[in-house]
């Protein structure tokens, strides 16, 4: 298989014992994990295995998740750590000026006076808005809030941002 995977959880944990994993959610699509859908299971040094979700809920900010034909804890055990993908065929067409995670993190991001301030590391999603976590060259990390009055352009192709810091953002 060599088409490009994507990250959508990472399983942290079992849940209980009949075969429920704790799923530690890396997408903000919530059809990602609804019953019926496939993933695939991606461990160490082996082959993808492809899942189909037989249950999911939500519970204290993780999903659980549960697959076809592993109904029991010791099935599933061995899939701490493991990452459930999604493959570029089964990304969503997204409406303009919305983005993947993964197009965004690794973007350079330059001050509206063309300074380069660092690279977009990672998305934090807190609340109302995301806030991109930027690594400086030197120094603390950026967060920069992912708002109109802030990021001013989005070149995915260039994997160039342009922001307005607000006063005290850089800091």
């Amino acid at each position: 298989m060599n088409e490009k995977m994507f990250n959508i959880g990472k399983i942290i944990n079992t849940h209980g014992i009949r075969g429920e994993v704790k799923v530690h959610r890396i997408s903000d699509f919530d059809d990602r994990f609804e019953v019926g859908e496939t993933l695939l299971l991606v461990m160490e040094n082996k082959q993808p295995i492809q899942l189909e979700i037989d249950s999911h809920r939500t519970h204290k900010g993780f999903e659980l998740i549960s697959f076809k034909g592993f109904n029991n804890i010791n099935d599933v055990e061995h899939f701490k750590g493991s990452y459930l993908k999604i493959t570029e065929s089964q990304l969503t067409d997204l409406e303009e000026d919305e983005y993947y995670y993964h197009e965004i993190i690794g973007c350079n991001v330059y001050s509206i006076n063309e300074e380069m301030l660092g690279t977009i590391k990672e998305i934090l999603s807190p609340g109302a808005n995301d806030v991109w976590v930027v690594k400086q060259p030197k120094g603390k990390d950026l967060l920069i809030p992912y708002i109109e009055d802030v990021v001013k352009s989005i070149d995915i192709d260039a994997k160039k941002v342009v922001i307005e810091p607000m006063e005290g953002l850089l800091d």
